[in-house]
């Protein structure tokens, strides 16, 4: 199995600290920080995991979650979902929508690389 993730997120800081942890063990890191466009990003990477970011210009990553779970081609893709507001009914549609694990933020290296391990068997 390839080790690819495609993080969809706008905030700098979160970009470097994911990239960072990620790409030292050996991770190559894609990164997307548009909503609008997401969902194509998706489809014509095909990575081996999505980090995906709720909050997110011009769609939200719940929608961008719905693409993923109807297209036949990606709907057993791995889905980790983030957002700044770890509410629990943030955390419920998540779950509703289909995604494989949800993370609020502010999280640890440790926690973000267990889970991409966890969700991709690596």
């Amino acid at each position: 199995m390839g080790k690819h993730v495609l993080l969809i997120e706008d905030e700098p800081n979160i970009i470097e600290a994911i990239r960072f942890i990620l790409s030292r063990e050996g991770w190559r890191v894609d990164t997307h920080a548009d909503g609008s466009t997401a969902y194509d990003r998706v489809s014509a990477i095909r990575p081996d995991i999505v980090i995906l970011d709720v909050m997110l210009p011009g769609r939200s990553g719940f929608d961008i979650l719905r693409d993923i779970r109807a297209d036949t081609g990606l709907n057993g893709l791995p889905v980790l979902m983030l957002t700044a507001k770890g509410q629990v009914k943030d955390r419920e549609m998540a779950e509703r929508i289909g995604a494989s694990r949800f993370m609020a933020k502010p999280f640890s290296n440790t926690e973000v690389l267990a889970s991409v391990r966890e969700l991709t068997g690596t």
